[in-house]
């Protein structure tokens, strides 16, 4: 049983990953790129590591797979960030099809 969830987690992770990169190369600027990448770092790779972690249990590969996820679901979503807020602080505008810009309306209520 366990390791039909373990399966079905690698699966859910590379679907993830197949979309993710699909948005990549599909997606018009910079920050839904962002979003994309983000995405698919978080629950694709992630999903694939805990599923791998399921499948070999708390030996060292399933240790180490545990360890490297939950680094990832720290990190990935704040550098992602990180490069949204730059690059709009670099004045990087985002695509004419964006509805909103909420650095934007934020930088309107500071000042």
């Amino acid at each position: 049983m366990i390791d039909l969830l373990a399966y079905a987690l690698i699966i859910i992770g590379i679907t993830a990953d197949l979309f993710g990169c699909i948005g990549l190369v599909r997606l018009p600027d910079l920050y839904n790129r962002l979003q994309a990448s983000a995405k698919c770092v978080t629950l694709g790779t992630c999903g694939i590591l805990f599923g791998a972690m399921l499948k070999f249990g708390l030996t060292a590969m399933g240790a180490k797979a545990l360890v490297c996820a939950v680094f990832l679901l720290l990190t990935s979503p704040v550098a992602a960030h990180a490069l949204a807020r730059a690059a709009h602080r670099a004045g990087l505008k985002p695509c004419n099809k964006t509805n909103c810009d909420a650095y934007e309306e934020d930088k309107d209520l500071i000042s």
